[in-house]
Order: structure tokens, then sequence, then C-alpha cells
């Protein structure tokens, strides 16, 4: 199968792989399972770690540089976000408006790729798909 990890995935499994489930480290590590990164999660860690609540804590869990180095590491592949995707619709529309969650869900309907992911607010799309 093939699999493009959601944001929180790619994240875990470059630097805290015992937030993920085994039946996911399972998937995730099966040799028939094709793992694929977005540089829309990249850029989507980036922003989140640029950015700070009232309280001064950062809003992102982790800087991208090291996250994408350990992704890189690991052989994954990363996909670009190029045009023809970024101006391709999603068949099966979003009930939210979040703009990472429908790049990667684009990226994964063009590239035949299932959305690994925990969102509970993707969970019920047809392209995502979850290993808990």
């Amino acid at each position: 199968m093939r699999l493009l990890l959601d944001t929180h995935i790619a994240y875990w499994l470059a630097v805290e792989r015992p937030a993920l489930s085994g039946k996911e480290l399972a998937t995730l590590t099966e040799a028939d399972n094709e793992i694929l990164v977005s540089a829309v999660a990249i850029w989507e860690l980036r922003l989140k770690w640029n950015s700070f609540h009232v309280s001064g804590t950062r809003k992102g869990p982790g800087d991208p540089t090291p996250v994408l180095g350990a992704l890189k590491r690991m052989g994954l592949d990363i996909l670009p976000l190029d045009a023809e995707t970024a101006a391709t619709p999603l068949i099966v529309p979003l009930a939210h408006k979040d703009p990472f969650d429908e790049l990667l869900l684009v990226q994964a309907q063009r590239t035949g790729a299932r959305l690994l992911t925990r969102d509970r607010a993707l969970l019920e799309h047809p392209l995502a798909y979850q290993s808990l």
C-alpha cells in the first residue's frame, strides 16, 4: 500500500517514535508499504514552529529542519508541492477548512496513496487510513 504521512505521523516517526502505536510502527515498516512524506507536512511544521502562543510557547512540536533530515536519512521520498497539485480539487471535499489537510489529501489522491493519520477530523474521509 502507498501511504502518505500526515504531519503528526511524520514528526513522530522522525523524532518521537514512542508516540506511534505498535500497529502504526508495523504499518510503517512493512516491506510492501511505500511511505511518502509531503513537503506540505514540512511546511506545516515550519509555520507552527515559527508561531507562538500568547504565553510565548511555540505552537509547533519541533523544528522542521532535523525532522526533514531524519526522514531523509530513513530514505523516505519527499513529495514536492507543484502547481498542478495546488490547482487540483479534492474529489471528496473536507468538512473543515484546514488547507494543510486538504493539500495532503490532494497529494494522496494524485499519487494513489492513503493518508496515514490519527486526526479525528480526517478519519471519515475515504483517502484517510488509520492503523491503530
